[in-house]
C-alpha cells in the first residue's frame, strides 16, 4: 500500500464522517449539501450503484492498467478534481492542496472562476496543467479577460459551465447565510469558536475570496453589496451568441459541462466543443432531474464516436468509477469527495484520497480480469 495512504480513513465516506466533526457546520452543509429535498444528491450515487459488472476468472491475464490519455495528454488515472465552488470557506487552501496533488498524481485539476485561488497560481501550481471552468459573466470586457488570462496561464483546456442559469435553491445554505447575500450570524460564529484547527488555518490563510475575480470586483463592498455584485455578473445564460465568440477566442480544448440530454450533446457537437461533461452539479441545480449515470447511459451510445464524453456528480469510490466508465464514460471528475478529503486530513487529504481511488479503482480492474478501462464495457450486466 502507498506510504500516502492513512488506514484510519480507507473510504470516501471515512473522510466525510471525519470533515464533519472538523469543520464548522454552516460549511459542511455548504459542501455536503444538494437542493431542495436532496432527491436528485441520493439518486446520483444509488443510481450509480444499480450498474453490475461481470468478472472473467479462467483466462490468461497480464494485469491491469488504470492510466489513460485525454486531449492527448497522458494520465495515470481516469479521474480528475472537478470543479467547486468557495473550496477555502470548506477547509483553508484547499484548491493550493488539491492542485498539487492533482499534479503529483497526474491527473486533472479544474480551477472554477468562483473559488479561492486565481488562474495564475493554479498554473504555477501545476506546470500549466489545471483546466478551468468559466462561469459565464454577464459582461463580454470581464468574459473575455478571464479567457485571456486562462490562455496566458497556458490552461490546455476551458471547461463551459450550462447548468447555472440560475442558483439553486438550498435551503441549509440560506439558514446558514450562505446564499447571496451572504451574512455571518452568531450561530455560525459559535460554529468556528467550536471547530479550532478550522478557525486558526483560516486566520493563517485569511479570509476566503474569490480570487481570480479581484480585478473586477470594486473595492470596499460590504456582504450584501458583494451579493448584488455576485449576481449581476453571472446572470449570463449561456446561448449560441454567446459560445460563438469564447469558441473562436480559445484555441485550447473547449468543454462543455453540465450537459444532461442529448439535445444539448448534439448542440455541444454542432458549436465545436471537443467534449462534453455529462453532469447535474452534484444535485445541487435541479433536484427533480435525472441521475448523471441515466442521461450519460444513452449519449455514450449515441454520441461517443463524435465528441470525448465525460461524468461528475455521485461517484463516491473507485466501484462508482468503474461503473460509470463500463456506462460510455471516457474520463470522470469528482468535487466533494477530494474536498472531503482536505477537511477531513488538511495537507494530506488530497493526495490521501487520490490514492484511495486509484487503489480501489485498480483492485477492482483486477478482480475483473479487466487489462485498461476501455474494455470495462465488455463486463456490463
Amino acid at each position: 500500500m502507498a506510504q500516502s495512504f492513512d488506514t484510519r480513513y480507507p473510504s470516501v465516506d471515512d473522510l466525510r464522517e471525519k470533515a464533519k466533526k472538523r469543520i464548522p457546520r454552516f460549511a459542511f452543509e455548504y459542501l455536503d449539501g444538494g437542493c431542495n429535498e436532496d432527491v436528485n444528491i441520493k439518486r446520483n450515487t444509488s443510481e450509480i450503484r444499480d450498474v453490475t459488472l461481470k468478472p472473467t476468472y479462467i483466462k490468461d491475464f497480464k494485469g491491469a492498467s488504470i492510466k489513460t490519455k485525454l486531449f492527448g495528454q497522458d494520465y495515470d488515472a481516469p479521474f480528475g478534481v472537478a470543479p467547486v465552488g468557495l473550496q477555502g470557506l470548506m477547509w483553508p487552501n484547499s484548491p493550493e492542496i488539491l492542485a498539487k496533488a492533482a499534479h503529483k498524481h497526474n491527473v486533472p485539476f479544474i480551477l472554477s472562476t468562483v473559488t479561492t485561488m486565481d488562474i495564475e497560481r493554479a498554473s504555477e501550481l501545476t506546470e500549466g496543467k489545471a483546466w478551468f471552468q468559466l462561469y459565464n459573466p454577464a459582461e463580454d470586457a470581464v468574459r473575455y479577460d478571464i479567457i485571456d488570462r486562462a490562455a496566458a496561464s497556458g490552461c490546455p483546456v476551458l471547461v463551459l459551465l450550462c447548468d447555472v442559469p440560475t442558483f439553486g435553491y438550498r435551503p441549509r445554505d440560506f439558514k446558514n447565510g450562505l446564499a447571496l447575500p451572504p451574512k455571518m450570524t452568531m450561530a455560525n460564529i459559535l460554529q468556528v469558536l467550536g471547530k479550532p484547527s478550522w478557525a486558526m488555518q483560516t486566520l493563517k490563510y485569511g479570509i476566503p475570496t474569490f480570487e481570480t475575480l479581484k480585478p473586477y470586483t470594486p473595492e470596499g463592498l460590504n456582504l450584501k453589496q458583494l451579493g448584488k455584485f455576485m449576481d449581476k455578473t453571472f446572470s449570463g445564460r449561456l446561448n449560441e451568441e454567446r459560445i460563438k465568440p469564447i469558441r473562436d477566442r480559445w484555441k485550447g480544448k473547449l468543454v462543455l459541462k453540465g450537459v444532461a440530454s442529448e439535445e444539448d450533446t448534439e448542440q455541444a457537437i454542432r458549436l465545436g466543443f471537443d467534449g462534453i461533461i455529462v453532469s447535474n452539479h452534484g444535485g445541487r441545480q435541479l433536484d427533480a432531474g435525472e441521475s448523471t449515470i441515466a442521461p450519460l447511459t444513452r449519449i455514450a451510445a449515441k454520441y461517443k464516436d463524435q465528441i470525448t464524453v465525460m461524468m461528475d456528480s455521485g461517484m463516491r469510490s473507485g466501484p462508482d468509477i468503474a461503473r460509470s466508465l463500463a456506462r460510455g464514460a471516457e474520463f470522470t471528475f469528482m468535487g466533494r469527495s477530494f474536498m472531503y478529503g482536505t477537511a477531513a486530513m488538511g495537507n494530506k487529504g488530497g493526495d490521501h484520497t487520490m490514492t484511495i481511488l486509484k487503489v480501489q479503482l485498480q483492485q477492482i480492474m483486477d478482480q475483473l480480469c479487466c487489462e485498461n478501462i476501455q474494455d470495462l464495457h465488455r463486463h456490463l450486466i
